[in-house]
Protein backbone atom coordinates (compact mmCIF):
# COMPACT_ATOMS: atom_id res chain seq x y z
CA UNK A 1 0.00 0.00 0.00
CA UNK A 2 2.59 2.42 0.46
CA UNK A 3 3.64 2.66 -2.96
CA UNK A 4 1.05 4.76 -4.05
CA UNK A 5 -1.64 1.91 -4.86
CA UNK A 6 -4.55 3.47 -2.55
CA UNK A 7 -4.25 6.90 -3.88
CA UNK A 8 -5.25 5.76 -7.11
CA UNK A 9 -8.71 5.88 -6.96
CA UNK A 10 -9.63 8.85 -5.23
CA UNK A 11 -7.35 10.83 -7.19
CA UNK A 12 -9.02 9.04 -10.06
CA UNK A 13 -12.23 10.60 -8.23
CA UNK A 14 -10.90 14.23 -7.57
CA UNK A 15 -9.82 14.54 -11.06
CA UNK A 16 -13.30 13.05 -12.48
CA UNK A 17 -15.02 15.65 -9.68
CA UNK A 18 -12.77 18.73 -10.79
CA UNK A 19 -13.97 18.01 -14.63
CA UNK A 20 -17.56 17.67 -13.97
CA UNK A 21 -17.17 21.17 -11.87
CA UNK A 22 -15.21 22.54 -14.98
CA UNK A 23 -17.87 21.67 -17.54
CA UNK A 24 -20.69 22.47 -15.49
CA UNK A 25 -19.07 26.15 -15.12
CA UNK A 26 -18.60 26.26 -18.48
CA UNK A 27 -21.96 25.51 -19.57
CA UNK A 28 -23.01 28.22 -16.83
CA UNK A 29 -21.08 30.82 -18.21
CA UNK A 30 -22.24 30.09 -22.14
CA UNK A 31 -26.04 30.10 -20.55
CA UNK A 32 -25.36 33.66 -19.01
CA UNK A 33 -23.32 34.92 -21.91
CA UNK A 34 -26.06 37.21 -23.30
CA UNK A 35 -27.12 38.36 -19.69
CA UNK A 36 -25.89 42.18 -18.97
CA UNK A 37 -25.55 43.95 -15.94
CA UNK A 38 -22.01 45.08 -14.82
CA UNK A 39 -22.01 42.70 -11.57
CA UNK A 40 -23.21 39.96 -13.77
CA UNK A 41 -20.35 40.57 -15.87
CA UNK A 42 -17.70 41.01 -13.40
CA UNK A 43 -18.95 37.53 -11.61
CA UNK A 44 -18.43 36.15 -15.04
CA UNK A 45 -14.88 37.49 -15.42
CA UNK A 46 -13.84 36.06 -11.99
CA UNK A 47 -15.59 32.45 -12.86
CA UNK A 48 -14.01 32.13 -16.33
CA UNK A 49 -10.42 33.25 -14.50
CA UNK A 50 -11.05 30.82 -11.69
CA UNK A 51 -12.11 28.15 -14.42
CA UNK A 52 -9.07 28.51 -16.34
CA UNK A 53 -6.77 28.48 -13.08
CA UNK A 54 -8.62 25.27 -11.77
CA UNK A 55 -8.24 23.32 -14.99
CA UNK A 56 -4.76 24.31 -15.34
CA UNK A 57 -3.77 22.73 -12.18
CA UNK A 58 -5.99 19.62 -12.70
CA UNK A 59 -3.78 18.83 -15.44
CA UNK A 60 -0.90 19.84 -14.40
CA UNK A 61 1.94 17.22 -13.28
CA UNK A 62 4.29 18.75 -10.60
CA UNK A 63 0.87 19.42 -8.72
CA UNK A 64 -0.46 16.14 -9.08
CA UNK A 65 3.41 15.01 -7.56
CA UNK A 66 3.17 16.96 -4.76
CA UNK A 67 -0.62 16.00 -3.83
CA UNK A 68 0.64 12.26 -4.17
CA UNK A 69 4.03 12.85 -1.62
CA UNK A 70 1.89 14.73 0.84
CA UNK A 71 -0.94 12.02 1.01
CA UNK A 72 2.16 9.51 1.23
CA UNK A 73 3.46 11.12 3.91
CA UNK A 74 0.40 11.91 5.43
CA UNK A 75 -0.39 8.08 5.44
CA UNK A 76 2.81 7.14 6.59
CA UNK A 77 2.81 9.43 9.41
CA UNK A 78 -0.64 7.84 10.29
CA UNK A 79 -0.02 4.43 10.38
CA UNK A 80 2.96 5.51 12.35
CA UNK A 81 1.82 7.51 15.08
CA UNK A 82 -2.05 5.91 14.54
CA UNK A 83 -2.59 6.19 18.92
CA UNK A 84 -1.75 9.96 18.49
CA UNK A 85 -3.94 10.71 15.35
CA UNK A 86 -6.33 9.15 16.96
CA UNK A 87 -6.80 10.86 20.19
CA UNK A 88 -5.90 14.40 18.39
CA UNK A 89 -8.85 13.55 16.50
CA UNK A 90 -11.04 12.37 19.54
CA UNK A 91 -9.87 15.61 21.17
CA UNK A 92 -11.01 17.80 18.22
CA UNK A 93 -14.44 15.84 18.34
CA UNK A 94 -14.45 16.71 21.73
CA UNK A 95 -14.01 20.57 21.17
CA UNK A 96 -16.34 20.18 18.18
CA UNK A 97 -19.09 18.69 20.34
CA UNK A 98 -18.74 21.02 23.16
CA UNK A 99 -18.59 24.65 21.06
CA UNK A 100 -21.70 23.42 18.60
CA UNK A 101 -23.44 22.88 22.05
CA UNK A 102 -23.01 26.12 22.87
CA UNK A 103 -25.99 28.49 22.31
Amino acid sequence: MRNGSALQSPMRDLRRDLQAVARDTEALLKATAEVTGDRVQEARARTEKSLHNVVDHLYDRKMQRRVRRIARHTDSYVRDHSWSVIGVAAGVALLVGLLSRRD
